[in-house]
């Protein structure tokens, strides 16, 4: 995913369908310099990680 959509997602106020390793997951943060996202996933708010974009899949 490119950093700009990711973006998009984070601060949208509508949840997008996206994942990680085919979990769903939310995207809490994009840091655009290093091409990551701080991301958890749905079902384990509580296991916040640092993930490379290209990794999230939006479906």
């Amino acid at each position: 995913m490119n950093s700009q959509r990711a973006r998009e997602i984070a601060e949208s106020s509508v949840m997008a369908h996206v994942t990680y390793n085919d979990v769903p997951i939310y995207i809490q943060h994009v840091n655009e310099e290093n091409e990551t996202a701080r991301i958890y996933p749905l079902d384990e708010p509580e296991n916040e990680m640092t993930v490379p974009l290209y990794g999230l899949r939006e479906h």
